[in-house]
């Protein structure tokens, strides 16, 4: 902003879980950005007299032992038997890893404690918590399954729970790299470019055929499936610019795929079922103070009724460091309530919310700490929601569309979704092009998809509407296809060579 601030749109965290990031922070060369913290599981206790938590030490012991002891050892969120309880629950996963994790997709998180006779205190006391953190939404309706990956991601691997914090702004510290390096390879990224229309090759092409000995009339008009049938022939971007390409791949939300599915594609299975696969709402808040509040260098799950995660960037990220102000940063979540509440109205419920979590050094009415600035960036439709039975819908990578290919967090890997999950939908996807590419080599008489001309955009500046509103994630606009374009995809016709 004018200030100099950043606003994020979630509060992002690594773990070392994460291979997949952790591989890409090494290939760009930036490990060195990633900020450890110690490796702990903190838990708010709100409503306490004053600022307490509870926390999870995972001691320099290898997996799953650092685990146990760092649950025996806390004292004062579960009780023996519900420990043991939970142990004993845990233990298939530990067992029999992803098989087992994957047959427990259909039961909510609340089903699965219940059916193994946890009590419901676990539930409430930890997972609430914990369902939040990972997909924003409550654990009466979660899959388990999301759940168990990361605990065992956690039982298995030593590192696995630590959490590291960038040293900065996203943008500047991870997202610029990777521009750096895709352009160092003769890659292109632009932005302010939001795609409007999936323009399609026509399904069937009228193809001439004159008489069977002779080319003389009477020539004959036969319609027939051809192999661009419903491929992508161009983008529509905003301002009336197509692009073109040899393979289109699509790293969108589900439900911007959603929309801009073309009408072509809505009858085939593969692109009908993602009907069934929503975004979650969630909001991304960021407070600043007047003053500095003793706060942890570390993630903090809140048990708020209001808030999932926070932490005080001033303490965690270097680039946000200070020792005269706090900045905190709180995912509000579920947020499906609260999406058309006013600013005014959203920091009134935080500071509530707030009180309960510092309560000696923050009010509601903002008598001790004051708020110098309040940010709220707000995502209608964040990462797919995790709900039991959604796992079948999502889609493979590879799609019935020969250059179309699906990448995304929501797409079929075992990540689910979350960063982690984003980056191996991605190399799976880039699997897809590589394996393709190479088979469409090997085979006689290929041809390739019709492709559109492109096309320089009629306006260099981007219509309002299909602008992204300030401190919102993404806005999905459809265009209208213009005349010539659509000449163009109609001029297949009487011109496609017969083979």
């Amino acid at each position: 902003d004018k200030d100099g601030d950043v606003s994020e749109t979630g509060l992002h965290v690594f773990f070392g879980a994460y291979p997949n990031a952790l591989t890409l922070f090494g290939e760009l060369g930036i490990l060195d950005r990633l900020q450890w913290k110690e490796h702990a599981m903190l838990f708010a206790k709100p409503g306490s007299a004053k600022k307490e938590f509870s926390t999870f030490d995972f001691p320099s012991l290898p997996a799953p032992l650092n685990a146990g002891v760092a649950i025996l050892s806390n004292t004062d969120l579960l009780t023996w038997p519900e420990k043991i309880r939970l142990g004993i629950g845990l233990i298939p996963a530990y067992l029999f890893g992803q098989s087992y994790v994957e047959a427990q997709e259909g039961l909510t998180v609340q089903e699965w404690m219940r059916e193994r006779g946890i009590p419901d205190r676990v539930t409430d006391e930890v997972f609430i918590a914990m369902s939040k953190a990972l997909n924003f939404i409550d654990p009466d309706k979660l899959s388990m399954q999301c759940v168990l990956i990361a605990l065992n991601r956690f039982l298995q691997e030593t590192h696995g729970s630590k959490i590291a914090f960038l040293d900065g702004s996203p943008t500047e510290r991870l997202c610029e790299p990777l521009r750096e390096y895709i352009e160092a390879r003769g890659g292109e990224v632009r932005t302010g470019s939001p795609v409007t229309r999936v323009l399609v090759n026509n399904e069937n092409t009228l193809k001439l055929e004159a008489g069977r000995f002779a080319p003389v009339p009477p020539v004959i008009r036969v319609l027939v499936n051809n192999d661009d049938e419903k491929s992508v022939a161009g983008l529509l971007l905003g301002g009336d610019e197509v692009l073109s390409a040899d393979y289109y791949v699509s790293a969108m939300p589900v439900d911007a795929v959603k929309k801009l599915t073309p009408p072509e594609w809505r009858s085939m299975e593969y692109f009908g079922k993602l009907i069934n696969l929503r975004g979650v709402p969630v909001m991304n808040l960021h407070l600043w103070f007047d003053r500095k509040l003793s706060t942890i260098d570390n993630l903090i799950f809140s048990r708020s009724k209001l808030l999932s995660v926070y932490a005080d960037m001033s303490e965690t990220c270097q680039g946000y460091a200070s020792d005269d102000n706090s900045m905190l940063e709180l995912v509000f979540a579920p947020a499906a309530g609260w999406m058309t509440k006013t600013d005014d109205e959203i920091l009134q419920a935080t500071m509530q919310e707030l009180e309960r979590l510092f309560p000696e050094e923050i009010k509601a009415d903002q008598s001790l700490a004051k708020v110098a600035k309040f940010t709220c960036v707000r995502t209608p439709t964040s990462v797919y929601e995790t709900l039991p039975g959604m796992d079948k819908y999502r889609p493979s990578q590879q799609s019935p569309i020969p250059n179309f290919v699906m990448a995304g967090d929501f797409s079929k890997q075992k990540y689910l979704a979350s960063m982690e999950g984003a980056i191996l939908g991605g190399q799976l996807a880039a699997k897809v092009v590589a394996d393709t590419t190479l088979a469409n080599e090997q085979k006689k008489n290929f041809s390739a998809p019709k492709k559109l001309q492109d096309r320089p955009p009629v306006n260099q500046e981007l219509p309002k509407d299909l602008q992204t509103p300030d401190m919102k994630m993404y806005t999905v606009r459809l265009g209208t296809v213009p005349r010539s374009v659509e000449a163009e995809l109609e001029g297949s016709i009487a011109t496609t060579p017969q083979r």
